[in-house]
């Protein structure tokens, strides 16, 4: 029997842990997808959203930017009324709101991957937790994170949502020690 982290003993979570958390991600899609469900997240179990997953794919557009970059108070009001989402008005207003500020970081930057990354120098920070209870709830880095996306107009980027986008998206790998992923990655 393998061992895992302490949050992934039940599915959707175990699934989710051994085949996606941590992986490093460097496509700009996979990289709006983490941060539409981070920012979807806040406040509830991350089973919660995982369990929503396909509701958010449908509908947020297959988490194409520029697609929800166009989003109108219409969709708002569809959205709302979507039971496969959270339909909380402020995370949908939000997830539209940093679908516009995403597409202008992939024009300075060339690319939302390239911004992202600079915050740990393109390289995964391997973190050596022994316990579920060591990971932190954020970092400096996600400190500076958070506030230069909300310096761009981003929000709910605060940051335990940026530092959750980043153990998700493989900027750190969180995985305990013991946890059969942490060397695997």
């Amino acid at each position: 029997m393998k061992k895992r982290c302490e949050w992934a003993k039940i599915e959707p979570n175990t699934t989710y842990h051994d085949k996606e958390w941590g992986i490093p991600q460097h496509s700009d899609k996979k990289l709006f997808e983490f941060l539409i469900l981070e920012g979807a997240q806040a406040g509830l179990s991350w089973s919660t959203i995982l369990n929503r997953r396909d509701g958010y794919r449908l509908a947020f557009s297959n988490f194409d930017a520029i697609k929800v970059s166009k989003y109108t108070q219409n969709h708002v009001q569809k959205l709302i009324q979507n039971k496969a989402i959270i339909r909380n008005k402020l995370k949908i207003n939000s997830a539209i709101n940093n679908a516009r500020q995403f597409i202008k970081i992939q024009k300075e930057f060339g690319s939302f991957d390239e911004y992202l990354w600079e915050f740990v120098n393109h390289k995964p920070i391997k973190n050596k937790f022994k316990k579920y209870s060591d990971l932190p709830s954020y970092t400096i880095i996600s400190k500076k994170l958070s506030q230069d996306l909300k310096k761009r107009g981003f929000n709910f980027v605060g940051p335990t949502i940026c530092y959750a986008l980043m153990q998700a998206v493989g900027m750190v790998n969180d995985h305990t020690i013991d946890c059969f992923r942490y060397s695997e990655l």
